[in-house]
């Protein structure tokens, strides 16, 4: 009787009272003791009201009903595909909506409502994985900032690809602890490209060689980053850089000439296909023949061997016993001899590793002067700190 009554009014009243109406026959639908009929009528009344012309009607319902269990599931799943500010209470609420209904109104979703799916408490790893492969780029950070959201990493890694030239979702993504090192390198990656394009589209430089100098400091920082990489993780760390075609011999060089022989025999093992104890056997073997061979089968570049075989003989020789700074830079002396070395050949192909070389000992004589300063005005510091007497208790 009450319902139909309801029905005869609505026809005339104002979308404010309409909608005032609305939110009052939901809230009695969920709460008050009302008969089977009674409850039947109601619903077919809301179901009525899911065709309301004003969307202060449907919001009305969207707002009761977005967190309740007792909600009736046509009325909520209809409310879901809405217009966004009818939808979004329910989208980011609603327990009725199952993974495959948001994964399937995601799909289609304007941004407000994607943003609102993955704001939900308790988000599984498959509409995590959804989110990731086609959210915007506001979904996929809130669904990093969202403290509830299960997402594997196959998923981060698939933002990164998709979103990681953005600051917010690279700042958000270093901040967490459990990012594997291949991703953190990823986002290396990212930045830089980044910022090569930043300085061509303000013509600072020239866009070959701007991508040049963000190439190498791509390199400088992933050799940085792999000094503090856990062991277990150099082996993902390899299979990412040869997968993104980041493993290039100016890398492996690098890694070489700043002392990171593990990183170095996994780069090789990678390039290979060996297993790591057969390559650190040819590299440490005395005789020069069989790291030739796994040079070779790496596919790097026949104009670099030099390089390379001088800075095994130099290892060989303890040119690093007595280095500091760890392995994340180059060392200047291991550098200057393997420069020396490689000049002294005078081969014509050998020019370009020549020029990285020299590059490289500048590189190192820079850090090395860096280094220096800091230990003088640490040990400056020690020594002019003044004296301070103990506290005396004064009566």
């Amino acid at each position: 009787m009450i319902v139909r009554q309801f029905l005869q009014w609505v026809r005339h009243a104002s979308p404010g009272e309409r909608a005032e109406a609305t939110s009052a026959l939901a809230r009695a639908y969920l709460h008050s003791d009302l008969s089977a009929s009674d409850l039947a009528a109601a619903e077919g009344a809301m179901i009525m009201l899911l065709d309301d012309p004003s969307p202060l009607v449907r919001g009305a319902l969207a707002h009761v009903f977005a967190s309740a269990q007792k909600a009736p599931p046509v009325v909520v799943h209809a409310l879901a595909a809405d217009q966004p500010d009818v939808a979004i209470p329910v989208l980011s609420r609603s327990p009725l909506l199952s993974d495959e209904d948001l994964v399937d109104l995601f799909a289609t979703a304007q941004p407000d409502a994607q943003v609102a799916i993955a704001s939900r408490a308790m988000l599984t790893s498959p509409l995590a994985a959804a989110i990731a492969e086609v959210g915007c780029a506001q979904a996929c950070l809130t669904l990093l900032e969202n403290p509830d959201a299960s997402i594997a990493i196959f998923s981060v890694d698939r933002i990164v690809d998709r979103f990681g030239h953005l600051s917010a979702i690279r700042e958000i993504l270093m901040d967490r602890d459990d990012l594997p090192m291949a991703t953190r390198q990823a986002l290396l990656a990212k930045l830089s490209q980044t910022l090569a394009g930043f300085v061509t589209a303000r013509h600072w430089l020239g866009s070959e060689h701007a991508e040049y100098a963000a190439r190498e400091a791509c390199e400088k920082a992933t050799v940085a980053l792999a000094a503090d990489t856990p062991y277990e993780e150099i082996s993902e760390l390899m299979r990412h850089l040869r997968q993104s075609g980041q493993l290039t011999a100016g890398m492996v060089l690098r890694a070489l000439l700043s002392g990171n022989v593990v990183l170095f025999e996994e780069a090789l093992a990678e390039l290979t296909g060996m297993p790591i104890d057969r390559v650190s056997a040819y590299i440490h073997d005395k005789h020069i023949s069989g790291f030739r061979a796994i040079y070779a089968k790496a596919g790097l570049p026949d104009a670099a061997y030099p390089a390379f075989r001088e800075a095994i003989a130099a290892l060989r020789d303890g040119i690093l016993v007595g280095e500091t700074g760890g392995v994340s830079h180059l060392k200047r002396r291991m550098v200057e001899r393997v420069l020396g070395a490689c000049a002294a050949e005078r081969r014509d192909d050998m020019a370009s590793l020549l020029a990285l070389l020299r590059r490289f000992a500048v590189e190192a004589a820079r850090e090395e002067a860096r280094m220096f300063c800091d230990d003088l005005v640490a040990n400056d510091q020690v020594a002019y700190m003044p004296h301070i007497d103990e506290p005396r208790l004064v009566a």
